[in-house]
């Protein structure tokens, strides 16, 4: 009951995020209880990086900013890993009573066992689904984290994916 998906080396940044805000948005139009968090990035203008963003899902608060800004020039990561922590603390008191979890990502702070990784894992021990997105970077970090309960979807087969569990819910 995990759901995974990867882009294309040639999809636009913010691809992903997009595909899975807009899976959350007409889940939950349908009245189907979602929840977990989706990254919003922001652009800032030419030759500059966009602002990143976690909204949790079923949140009044409003969207935490989880990148940074470096400076010119700056080659370093631009995750907050603190604001990261927090948004992932922010999430996980929506879980219970939701028949699918939204994860943004597996990325490099989940493969070195922090950020929504023991999300992941509280939400599949309490026989949630679970979508996320996973680079390819991140690929084998992954399989070897959700080993057998990994299933690769295609983006455009997410909804479906997701329908079918809602639909094996008594």
């Amino acid at each position: 009951m995990l759901a995974w998906f990867t882009m294309d080396a040639e999809a636009p940044p913010g691809a992903a995020d997009r595909v899975l805000e807009r899976l959350a948005r007409d889940l939950g139009a349908r009245g189907l209880p979602v929840a977990g968090a989706v990254q919003r990035n922001i652009d800032l203008g030419p030759d500059r990086p966009c602002d990143m963003e976690m909204v949790v899902l079923g949140s009044d608060l409003p969207p935490l900013r989880i990148s940074q800004s470096l400076g010119p020039g700056a080659a370093g990561c631009r995750l907050d890993t603190c604001a990261l922590e927090m948004a992932v603390a922010r999430t996980a008191p929506h879980l219970p009573g939701a028949g699918l979890v939204i994860i943004p990502k597996f990325g490099r702070q989940e493969a070195a066992g922090r950020g929504f990784r023991d999300l992941i894992g509280q939400a599949l021990g309490d026989g949630q689904a679970v979508v996320l997105y996973v680079p390819r970077q991140q690929q084998a970090a992954f399989l070897a984290f959700a080993g057998e309960l990994a299933c690769r979807v295609a983006p455009a087969d997410l909804p479906a994916w997701c329908l079918d569990r809602f639909a094996a819910v008594p």
